[in-house]
């Protein structure tokens, strides 16, 4: 008999504007640095994460890395907090990753995340799928260790859908989670639905930073693809930013 499949529920709420309960108050960002490292002062709460009436978490970016830089020194940087803003998580789009891996595509653009978790040992490598056939829908993958053993996943856009809808798929390509995206809203809203199985807080950390991320999807491969062809066409020289070049050094070298 098969299981029946229970599920774990929360929903990703981002903002118009930063003028929330979070952020108003006397030096709210001051308070937040002073709560977290994490919190660095470029940082701007940008939503919420709930379960139920409940509210469980908030997301950032890093503003000044994304808005104020240019070439590959613009980057998306997305930190994801508990309530009380201690980190949880944090997801770097990697220019040196991602400007490889559209060059192989010859030119399609292909996004590479890097998701560091707390209390988790690996580095989650998330990607969009260079295998895409024009009005195909997107795909990403990832892999988590549990207990040292890996245990892959795909994201799969849904090709008839008002909003951003993506399922979610285990290694033997069953449907464990669903993302719903709402389409009348301002700032963005994603409902999501996990197999208990699944849905560990490693697993909701992922996804919920993944649906952060989507308010940004199209001006990051916008921003990879244009990077790409001025490095084709001789315009632009690479060059990786420090805080990134850090995340590719090898753990293992002489300091």
């Amino acid at each position: 008999m098969a299981r029946k499949q229970n599920y774990s529920e929360f929903k990703v709420d981002l903002w118009l504007t930063n003028l929330n309960d979070a952020e108003i108050g006397i030096l709210p960002s001051t308070q937040h640095q002073a709560k977290s490292r994490q919190f660095t002062k470029d940082m701007d709460i940008i939503g919420q994460v709930r379960e139920g009436k409940e509210r469980t978490g908030l997301v950032a970016y890093r503003k000044g890395l994304w808005k104020d830089n240019t070439g590959m020194k613009k980057r998306l940087v997305i930190k994801l907090f508990s309530q009380d803003t201690n980190w949880r998580g944090t997801l770097d789009l990697m220019m040196g990753r991602s400007l490889q891996l559209t060059h192989g595509a010859n030119g399609f653009p292909v996004a590479a995340y890097s998701i560091n978790l707390s209390r988790h040992p690996q580095i989650v490598q998330l990607e969009r799928s260079a295998f895409k056939w024009p009005l195909f829908p997107e795909k990403f993958s990832f892999f988590i260790l549990k207990d040292d053993q890996p245990h892959f996943y795909r994201l799969r856009r849904k090709i008839v859908a008002m909003g951003s809808d993506y399922t979610l798929h285990d290694q033997n390509n069953k449907q464990v989670g669903y993302i719903d995206g709402k389409v009348i809203t301002l700032g963005g809203k994603w409902i999501v639905r996990i197999d208990e199985e699944h849905a560990d807080k490693h697993m909701k950390y992922i996804i919920q930073l993944f649906c952060t991320m989507l308010k940004f999807n199209n001006a990051c491969r916008n921003h990879i693809s244009g990077l790409a062809d001025d490095m084709h066409d001789g315009k632009m020289t690479p060059d990786i930013e420090a805080k990134e070049r850090e995340l590719y050094y090898n753990p293992r070298r002489t300091r």
